[in-house]
């Protein structure tokens, strides 16, 4: 391993954890400000911080699968090492690290309140559109989703995704010596 790859790495795993620590303690605060039933509001009638319990996945959905969730979070954490481990250190590759770094934090962010509490906190809220309560690990998740989507159909070309998944690449090998 080159020594760029492990410095790209441990700068990875700090950089996860930060944003775990961010996102941990707003729900902290959440907790402590707005538990009671106390709603601040930030925009009158648009958005407002007000505290939900989620026992279900992003926005609330599935309600009650503590178990399905903590299974597929590993997974997922799982798969998002195994591609930020093999991405190569080319400055192309930069916003991939960075995206695996944001969804991984996310992912880690809710599987601690799901593990810890049962369920996880929630506290942003767009009163104006009735928009499902939400948390910062949310936001992590979603902007980086929508980041790669925007990358995969507008920068990456197919040979670049390949590069991420050497198993795939190995398999396009052999059916091109067919």
């Amino acid at each position: 391993m080159t020594k760029n790859k492990k410095m790209s790495c441990l700068l990875g795993i700090i950089v996860t954890i930060l944003l775990i620590f961010l996102d941990q303690f707003t729900k902290y605060l959440a907790a402590i400000h707005l538990k009671d039933g106390n709603s601040i509001s930030i925009m009158k009638d648009v958005f407002c911080l007000q505290y939900l319990e989620n026992q279900g996945a992003a926005f609330g959905m599935f309600q009650g699968g503590k178990i399905v969730f903590v299974v597929i979070t590993i997974l997922l954490v799982a798969v998002m090492s195994y591609v930020y481990w093999h991405c190569p250190m080319d400055k192309r590759y930069v916003w991939i690290r960075v995206i695996i770094m944001f969804l991984m934090a996310g992912a880690f962010g809710n599987l601690i309140d799901r593990i810890r509490l049962d369920y996880v906190i929630d506290f942003f809220y767009f009163e104006l559109i009735n928009f499902p309560i939400f948390n910062v690990a949310d936001i992590y998740v979603s902007c980086s989703v929508a980041a790669l989507l925007i990358l995969f159909i507008f920068y990456y070309k197919e040979e670049d995704v390949e590069v991420l998944l050497p198993s795939r690449k190995k398999k396009h090998a052999g059916n091109e010596a067919e």
